[in-house]
């Protein structure tokens, strides 16, 4: 079974912390590649963070050094630590997996190349 369930979104100031939480079926969070996206009403849904099943992780440029992005393999969990937030991190936020059998790291920084999507958690950041 796959499954992804993301928690932990809300309303924060500017300068403020949240930590997103998708919780995993294990099958998922075995996957090849685990990631965060976002999407802003009217824009596109970007790639924020990645982590590779053997444990390299990736940010895009609009967030690297603000946020971080790390697993527990013991509860089957993904995380998404964002700090010194800004009213442009606001967003719904997704988790994802890219399932590719037999891969390890993260080929591909593309929604397409991700199979499984959570349903989403607001974040939403104000001045």
């Amino acid at each position: 079974q796959v499954q992804l369930v993301e928690s932990g979104g809300g309303d924060v100031q500017a300068g403020g912390s949240l930590r997103l939480s998708c919780a995993a079926s294990a099958r998922t969070y075995n996957s090849a590649c685990m990631a965060w996206f976002r999407q802003a009403p009217g824009k596109e849904r970007e790639g924020v963070a990645f982590i590779a099943k053997v444990g390299g992780t990736g940010y895009s440029e609009s967030v690297k050094g603000r946020f971080t992005i790390d697993k527990d393999s013991a509860k089957n969990t993904l995380y998404l630590q964002m700090n010194s937030l800004k009213p442009e991190d606001t967003a719904m936020y997704y988790c994802a997996a890219d399932l590719w059998y037999g891969g390890t790291w993260c080929r591909s920084h593309n929604t397409a190349s991700f199979d499984y999507w959570g349903q989403g958690t607001q974040v939403t950041v104000s001045s």
